[in-house]
């Protein structure tokens, strides 16, 4: 009757008439039911809950670091535009990607700071990208991220980065993340200043995901190739060796182009640059 009596085995008593029981346990779907309770009766009553499906909502955040849900699916990854596209984007083909999330934003210098105890980046701000971060020092961060926490983190693969960046399966097509128009979405040098800017400054795309285009480069799992294979894949992790690691999204110090979800770019491992940040991906 709206009344917190007690936690199962529970013995109690009622008056007669009706009552409406409601059991109720974190992660089950709760049970309502009326019941009629004659004088001096017992009435007994077991129920087993169902337990619910998990909700396909934002990951819980640790530091901060807030999670978007990515529903998987199958798009075009590259681009075969050759009026505005680089060689290593070509040979568009089809990827398969299963559910993932990724971070709403890109790692900030305070949750790095939290993590690590430093700041490595040049230009200094809580709410700035951390950058001047190599993929190897990534590497530690999500180690210690990871051991603190119990969950698993890491880097996107560049597939889940760029379906992301699209906008996954609500994507528009867009030439940017998230519109046509550079400047909605991105600090690039055309209006960065030549500095980073706080994170979630500009138009999220349409997952709700924010600076995958423009602000800092960001690291990927991948070691970069500069062909695609033209064959469909599913859940691409990229070569299994090479000499560098993919870099994405474009920076505050280059032009809009470098911005476009399809562009590549790549660094050595232990490359730091004020360009370069990063943003995670958790798994379920």
């Amino acid at each position: 009757d709206g009344k917190n009596v007690g936690t199962t085995p529970l013995l109690t008593k009622l008056l007669a008439g009706t009552h409406k029981i409601e059991i109720l346990k974190e992660g089950f779907k709760t049970h309502i039911q009326d019941i009629v309770i004659e004088h001096n009766k017992e009435l007994s009553l077991n129920k087993s809950l169902v337990k619910q499906a998990a909700a396909k909502v934002a990951a819980a955040s640790d530091y901060g670091i807030e999670m978007v849900y990515v529903k998987g699916g199958t798009f075009q990854m590259g681009n075969n535009d050759w009026r505005d596209t680089d060689y290593d984007e070509r040979k568009d083909h089809s990827v398969t990607l299963d559910d993932f999330y990724i971070g709403k934003y890109e790692v900030t210098q305070e949750q790095w700071r939290a993590v690590m105890g430093s700041n490595p980046s040049h230009i200094k701000g809580d709410n700035l990208p951390v950058e001047n971060v190599s993929w190897d020092d990534v590497q530690e961060f999500i180690k210690k991220l990871n051991s603190i926490t119990g969950k698993t983190y890491r880097l996107p693969t560049e597939a889940e980065w760029e379906y992301a960046a699209r906008g996954g399966n609500k994507r528009k097509g867009y030439k940017y993340s998230g519109s046509n128009k550079v400047e909605d979405v991105a600090w690039f040098d055309g209006n960065s200043g030549s500095k980073t800017h706080s994170v979630g400054t500009k138009k999220p795309n349409e997952l709700g995901i924010y600076d995958m285009s423009g602000n800092v480069y960001e690291w990927c799992q991948d070691w970069y190739d500069d062909s695609y294979s033209s064959s469909p894949q599913k859940n691409p992790q990229g070569p299994s060796s090479g000499t560098f690691r993919v870099l994405r999204g474009g920076s505050w110090r280059y032009n809009a182009s470098y911005c476009r979800s399809a562009n590549r770019d790549f660094n050595y491992s232990n490359s730091r640059d004020g360009k370069v940040g990063f943003r995670l991906v958790l798994c379920p």
